[in-house]
């Protein structure tokens, strides 16, 4: 067995352990606050539902435990257990050129994948969800859904997955700058193209009905000087009854997009609020660090494949005897997050001060004590639990906890409070 061989089965096995001890912590942690709603929530939420919250979490690790294990196996056979040198295998006896069996080959791995994680996605949205009051999804939307998830990925990833193995094949030594440029391009355009061409496909969006909710809105938007394309309201209900709101696009293309499951559930001034965060992240140009962060690390990433593709040792060392560029791709796509998962607190730590300056932000240009009730409503028809682990929901959580999140806006209340009387 190669060295990288077992590096790699090391890794494998700390990333797996360190993620099934945080799971056993949340659990845990979860399970024993369970009949006591947190003081602070006591006047606004009901044990019955912190309770379901907590079965909620509970469930969804229990599932989370059983898919990780699923998705270990399917490493393991895609990998060392030679699953891509068979694939690989396949599509050479076609007899197409290498840069058409590659594409084929990256496409029919993306594909077997979706159909290989189907048992556990119908469980999560026909029974999980389903057991808790959250599924709105049909049999046969989920079947037109994934109709036209194909469609895409053939429209969308059989040119993607050529332009790079061409540039991969031609370019020369540098080939992963090109192929990085040709990426970060593709994302950008993509930034704008999901909002006003793909996102219409599986949803419906509606400009938001004249009324006080869009007056108050506006004039919002009006004080803090953002623009944008429109207001519309999306039919989120149409698939779950979980509600949220987000910005899309960028430029001329930016929408404010609310569910409409978020609008039943708030009042006027509280969906302000929520918006006045949203507008927070835009105002400290987070959007914008977030994308110099991806576009920095995805270079990273490319140059590392750069160099990766004259090793024969990685290659071999995960079941693969030969090098291609399009076995390459994959094996990188899998075995890289078993290696860099350490970094996930940091991502976490950075995401969290980026929700704490918009919290902020938003108490200055609407009423906190309207974020809060809001927050406080949607952790509720969520079933998000206020009592999640610390160490997990540091490592994992790009948002704060709830009890965490609504002291920071309360200091930030009393340090308004203060700043008017002094």
């Amino acid at each position: 067995m190669l060295t990288f061989t077992w590096i790699f089965l090391v890794a494998v096995a700390l990333h797996f352990t360190i993620e099934s001890w945080l799971e056993a912590r949340h659990g845990k942690h979860v399970a024993s606050h369970r009949d006591v709603v947190p003081a602070r929530f006591a006047d606004a939420i009901s044990l019955k539902a912190h309770q379901k919250a907590a079965d909620y979490t509970l469930a969804k690790l229990r599932i989370g435990k059983w898919s990780g294990l699923y998705g270990l196996v399917l490493l393991f056979i895609w990998t060392l257990g030679g699953g891509l040198a068979w694939l690989d295998g396949v599509w050479t006896a076609v007899g197409w050129s290498s840069l058409w069996m590659g594409t084929a080959f990256l496409i029919s791995f993306a594909m077997i994948g979706t159909l290989l994680d189907l048992p556990f996605s119908l469980y999560n949205t026909f029974v999980l969800e389903e057991r808790f009051g959250f599924n709105r999804m049909t049999p046969k939307l989920l079947i037109i859904d994934m109709l036209k998830g194909i469609v895409l990925m053939l429209l969308i990833g059989v040119p993607i997955a050529a332009v790079i193995l061409w540039l991969m094949a031609s370019s020369g030594d540098l080939w992963w700058v090109w192929a990085w440029a040709f990426w970060t391009g593709f994302s950008i355009f993509m930034m704008w193209a999901y909002p006003t061409l793909i996102a219409p496909l599986f949803n419906k969006f509606e400009a938001m009905e004249e009324g006080e909710t869009k007056a108050g809105i506006e004039a919002l938007l009006s004080r803090c000087g953002f623009e944008s394309k429109g207001l519309f309201v999306m039919d989120g209900s149409k698939r779950s009854s979980h509600g949220n709101a987000y910005f899309t696009g960028f430029g001329k293309s930016k929408r404010i997009v609310f569910f409409d499951t978020l609008l039943k559930q708030l009042t006027v001034h509280e969906t302000e609020a929520v918006l006045a965060h949203e507008l927070g992240h835009f105002k400290h140009g987070h959007i914008k660090k977030r994308m110099l962060v991806m576009f920095a690390t995805s270079l990273a990433g490319f140059a590392l494949l750069g160099w990766l593709s004259d090793q024969l040792w990685f290659y071999q060392a995960l079941g693969v005897p030969q090098a291609s560029n399009h076995a390459l791709l994959i094996l990188f796509t899998l075995a890289l997050p078993h290696f860099l998962f350490w970094l996930a607190p940091l991502s976490s730590w950075f995401s969290r001060k980026h929700e704490f300056e918009a919290d902020a932000y938003a108490a200055s240009h609407a009423n906190a004590a309207d974020l809060i009730t809001a927050l406080v409503k949607m952790y509720e028809d969520n079933a998000a639990t206020l009592t999640p682990d610390p160490l997990h929901s540091a490592w994992h959580d790009s948002h704060p906890p709830a009890p965490v999140r609504v002291a920071h806006l309360e200091t930030v209340m009393g340090t308004e409070e203060g700043m008017k009387t002094a």
